[in-house]
This record gives structure tokens, sequence and C-alpha cells, in this order.
């Protein structure tokens, strides 16, 4: 029964982590898509520097943007390679790690780097 535990090991992240990975990402489209629609003069010297940035760094901002999205996916990517080395065969448990890693990136994956299963605990 304990080696079927390892196989479906699954963490979630702090919600600090989600909550603030969340927020930062949901701004940074944000910026991107809508900046018209940011109240700049209320966000105070943070304001002042986004509203440059879109003025005359618009470019650097939405490749930023997607560059941002790529590594989300290639950390998912990553995740699914890492639950299989680690010996997380369960269908479900590797969905949930490379659906959490798509979304909160490294908060995730740390959580799954960390992740030392019995087996491989033994071997050392």
């Amino acid at each position: 029964m304990h080696e079927n535990a390892d196989n479906t090991y699954f963490r979630r992240p702090s919600l600090f982590w989600m909550t603030v990975i969340t927020l930062s990402m949901g701004f940074f489209m944000w910026t991107v898509f809508w900046p018209t629609q940011i109240p700049f003069q209320h966000l105070g010297p943070a304001g002042s520097l986004i509203k440059y940035l879109v003025d005359y760094h618009y470019k650097w901002l939405y490749w930023g943007f997607w560059t941002a999205c790529g590594i989300h996916v290639a950390e998912a990517l990553y995740s699914f390679r890492l639950c299989n080395a680690k010996g997380i065969t369960d269908n479900q448990a590797q969905v949930q790690w490379v659906l959490q890693t798509m979304l909160f990136g490294m908060a995730s994956l740390f959580l799954l780097q960390s992740y030392k299963p019995e087996k491989l605990k033994k071997r050392h």
C-alpha cells in the first residue's frame, strides 16, 4: 500500500505563492493586452514605471509576456518527465502536476523536485 502512495504523490504550493503568481501574471496580461484600461495614476511610482514601459518599451513587454508563458509550458513539460523519474505514474497525479506547474511555474516545480520517494531514498 505504501508503494501505491508514492505513485499518486501530489502537493499544492502555498496559497501565498498561488495568489502572487496569479495576480502577477494577470496584471502582466492586462498590461500587454489592455494597457489603456490600467489606472496608472492610482498605482503610485509603480504606475509611472509601468506607463513608461507601455509607452516606450511595449515590444519588450509583449515578448516578455509570451516568454513567461513559454517558460511555464516548458516547466509543465519538465514536470511530466520529473513525475516519471520520481515514480509518480498515476495519470491523475501527473495531470495535476502538469496543469499546476503550467499555472504556477516554479512554485509547483520546486515541490515536485524536492519530493524524495521511498524507493529513491533507499538507494542513496
